[in-house]
């Protein structure tokens, strides 16, 4: 890793090829007017200083546009950076005149082959809140934030007649629903799992699923923890951006995170219960399989013994000579392999 304090050169680190575009919603209580381009220069003529400015980037390939955007709005060359780096912690940072929040949004991993356990993709948000102003960072093509698109133009709920950070709380209950919805459906495989485990059923693939759900439950975990100490940033009484009628709102993305927090705990112990059952299960499926073959050797044993009594070829063996020996032989030795089987029947050692 380079250190990034000595250098001014900016690098996407992720691998998303999504060509840079940008999309311009800028609003007001009795209009709202919408514009893409490739480039922010195109729709820098259109920002309203009156209004409230929504800008949304997708793709960071083009790490200059990124500049030209972050520019104009007096964003820190240090945030910059960490917009650009997709491997970035969550964070929530405070600074005099916007408040940033990185975080990661998942989706199912469509690069998955039919019969593999679902994996989950994970791509990189940011957004900024400013006074008039809220951006948002994608790595790739989405329709993600869609639905707000859409309740703008419709004003919904009154929502040009807000100010910024009421958009702002839109946008972060968009992601708690994101996080919602992908550790709900962890949740629910771990217990649709742990049902399976109690049936002790002897399915080899449980141990990839029980693998497989860890890494969403460590993804999941890795985003939203930070989230759980970070976001009480946003109720301070000076933060001047959060407007007080609006605290409202936060409070209810705060419910959800807390709800996603819970549900994360919930799934760590879950995970926790169900390796131990695994392994459980495990042994209690060796241990039957040892039962059995001790069974079966232990009823062998003393056939063994007399075959081998009698394979000794001593000259002075009187029943060598009987007529009736070899007969004798397979009788005592199946009357002894029959005894054998009950007696362990009866014990219970089948």
């Amino acid at each position: 890793m380079k250190n990034n304090l000595l250098s001014e050169k900016l690098v996407y680190t992720g691998v998303s090829t999504t060509p840079t575009h940008l999309h311009l919603c800028t609003y007001s209580p009795t209009d709202m007017k919408e514009l893409s381009a490739d480039s922010f220069k195109n729709i820098k003529e259109a920002l309203n200083s009156d209004n409230i400015n929504w800008v949304q980037v997708h793709g960071l390939k083009n790490t200059e546009s990124i500049r030209h955007v972050c520019s104009h709005f007096g964003i820190d060359f240090l945030v910059l950076q960490d917009i650009l780096n997709a491997n970035h912690p969550t964070k929530i940072e405070e600074h005099e005149n916007y408040i940033v929040i990185i975080t990661k949004l998942f989706f199912p991993d469509e690069t998955a082959k039919e019969n593999e356990p679902d994996e989950l993709s994970q791509q990189q948000v940011c957004l900024i809140l400013g006074n008039n102003y809220v951006l948002t960072f994608l790595e790739k093509e989405s329709g993600f934030f869609d639905n707000v698109n859409t309740a703008l133009r419709d004003n919904v709920l009154s929502i040009r007649s807000r100010q910024a950070d009421y958009l702002f709380s839109v946008l972060l209950n968009n992601v708690m629903g994101n996080y919602i919805s992908t550790v709900s459906s962890i949740d629910d495989a771990l217990e649709d799992l742990e049902e399976e485990l109690l049936t002790i059923a002897a399915d080899s693939d449980i141990g990839i699923c029980i693998q497989t759900l860890r890494r969403k439950y460590m993804l999941m975990k890795k985003a939203v923890m930070p989230l759980k100490e970070q976001y009480i940033k946003l109720y301070r009484a000076e933060n001047q951006l959060i407007h007080k009628v609006n605290r409202a709102f936060y409070n209810d993305v705060n419910d959800h995170l807390q709800f996603v927090v819970q549900t994360i705990e919930t799934c760590r112990e879950t995970l926790s219960s169900l390796v131990d059952l695994y392994i459980s299960n495990n042994d209690l499926r060796m241990n039957d399989i040892m039962k059995r073959l001790t069974v079966v050797s232990t009823i062998f044993i003393p056939l063994t013994f007399l075959a081998g009594v009698w394979g000794m070829n001593y000259k002075w063996m009187p029943e060598l000579d009987w007529r009736y020996g070899y007969l004798f032989a397979w009788g005592l030795m199946i009357a002894i392999a029959i005894i054998v089987y009950f007696y362990f029947r009866k014990k219970k050692w089948y």
